[in-house]
């Protein structure tokens, strides 16, 4: 067994793509590896198949290798709550949440899961292709540190370098963040990765042999900045994208807290759908469909959408026929009301929903984790197979929920229907992944739009591209050393 370890110069530097292009390229050639996250910090999740959570950029990285998720490929996710506080994620489950400076004081403990988790899969992969988190230069939390060089040097792992030229930069990141390291840190990157590069490379070249000169460290290669990529987003939201020919015009309100945003993309990719991100302060734009997304606070984001005005904004949308969707922590927001009495959340207490379906929600400790399937039945007979994810606090009773949206092959019953139609909710995240499930909901929507977005083949073919790419663009020699290493062939 061997670990190999990605770290960036900076967040959104191409870790997370690297190691997805890594666990592709050398898994389809035969090669017995697997990805792995220490720590990670981000409200998308995926549920595993062992029952937890982890992030999804993680999650992506397991489909990458052909595998399933497992919790121990992200030991520690802490999924932010406030300013300075997270829920801390331990092996897949919720032990508690943390103020930062209490969490600091707990790193010690925590790399003890994260050490146990690596063990566990290095039982079964020959390599194992961990993924930093930041950038190892933050000075000020070096000490205890277990998302990267501490991480690196618990475990005695080679580490290589990623820095995004397309932010400009790119020397300074990578040899300034070399000079921030101690001596045996410095000692165990063994070479750097250049992300996004547009232009002459011959241009370039002067630079990577006066950083190789001055580091003594080689560039192990330049990957071009490739478009239209798609890879699920750690955390950062894309940017809205007006498109003059739309069919179908969608908001989303962006809340403090959202959670999940990866639903959205297929509607984002759509060419005949406008996706537009509305932010705190702006008044909802007029759309056909306005949905409202998860939230890991969701009596706070209740109380950023009144303050936003968009209480009023969906009332006026609905009044002109609009169409309301809630998923998660926006479905919850529809009911009557949201009860908090153990603080699961934060603060104890409860808030008026918006009233827009006759249910209530108390949040309980207990987290629901499960993937699931079955079929949608919309008003009007629109109907689709699904899978899909749960991952949620709380419990919701009451009337509106004896006109399910879902019905689940357990059995089991989701969500709900306005009794006029025009609004719907459910717990289900994923379900606008499938083809079928976009085509019944633009004719509930009453949407003209017939292109529909398969996210699963998009993301292989994304995959497969960038493994494609990193063969192509990485060091023949180092290339090599690690398939030898991952037992490919």
């Amino acid at each position: 067994m061997a670990t190999l370890m990605v770290q960036g110069t900076t967040s959104d530097a191409g870790k997370s793509t690297l190691v997805a292009g890594l666990c592709r390229l050398w898994a389809r050639e035969g090669g017995s590896v697997a990805p792995f996250k220490p720590q990670n910090m981000a409200l998308n999740s995926a549920v595993t198949v062992d029952g937890g959570e982890i992030g999804r950029s993680t999650a992506l990285q397991a489909r990458a290798a052909y595998l399933d998720p497992h919790t121990d490929m992200n030991p520690i996710l802490l999924k932010p709550n406030s300013d300075t506080g997270a829920q801390v994620i331990v092996q897949g489950h919720a032990l508690t949440d943390m103020e930062a400076g209490a969490y600091h004081g707990y790193k010690q403990r925590a790399l003890e899961a994260v050490l146990l988790s690596h063990g566990r899969l290095s039982e079964h992969f020959s390599v194992i292709v961990a993924e930093g988190a930041g950038s190892p230069a933050e000075i000020n939390l070096r000490e205890n540190d277990i998302a990267n060089m501490g991480f690196a040097e618990a475990v005695d792992c080679p580490v290589i370098l990623v820095a995004d030229i397309d932010k400009g930069g790119v020397f300074a990141h990578l040899v300034g963040t070399l000079a921030l390291l101690s001596d045996s840190e410095r000692a165990r990157v063994e070479g750097f990765v250049i992300n996004r590069f547009r232009g002459d490379l011959a241009l370039l070249q002067p630079g990577l042999d006066w950083l190789e000169r001055r580091t003594g460290k080689p560039v192990l290669g330049v990957l071009p900045y490739l478009r239209d990529l798609y890879l699920d987003a750690e955390d950062a939201l894309s940017t809205s994208q007006q498109k003059a020919d739309a069919k179908l015009r969608v908001a989303v309100p962006v809340f403090s807290r959202i959670s999940n945003h990866t639903d959205f993309d297929s509607l984002r990719l759509n060419p005949q759908v406008e996706l537009r991100w509305v932010l705190p302060g702006e008044p909802l734009p007029p759309c056909d469909w306005v949905i409202l997304p998860g939230s890991k606070n969701v009596r706070r984001d209740l109380d950023l959408l009144r303050d936003s005005g968009w209480d009023e904004d969906l009332q006026r949308h609905l009044r002109y026929g609009g169409k309301v969707m809630g998923i998660c922590g926006g479905y919850q927001m529809l009911g009557q009301c949201i009860a908090d009495p153990d603080g699961v959340e934060g603060r104890r207490g409860e808030n008026r929903g918006l009233g827009l379906l006759p249910f209530s929600t108390v949040l309980e400790s207990g987290k629901e984790l499960h993937n699931v399937a079955g079929q949608l039945a919309l008003p009007g007979g629109g109907s689709a197979d699904f899978t899909g994810y749960e991952i949620h606090c709380g419990r919701s009773q009451g009337e509106a929920l004896e006109r399910p949206l879902l019905t689940l092959d357990s059995g089991r019953r989701d969500g709900a229907i306005s009794d006029d139609g025009q609004i719907i909710g459910t717990y289900v995240h994923g379900i606008l992944d499938q083809p079928a499930v976009q085509q019944a909901l633009f004719q509930w929507v009453g949407a003209t739009a017939d292109s529909v977005v398969s996210i699963a083949e998009r993301r292989e073919q994304s995959l497969d591209r960038l493994a494609d790419t990193l063969a192509e663009h990485l060091k023949p020699d180092w290339l090599q050393r690690w398939r030898l290493v991952a037992d490919v062939g």
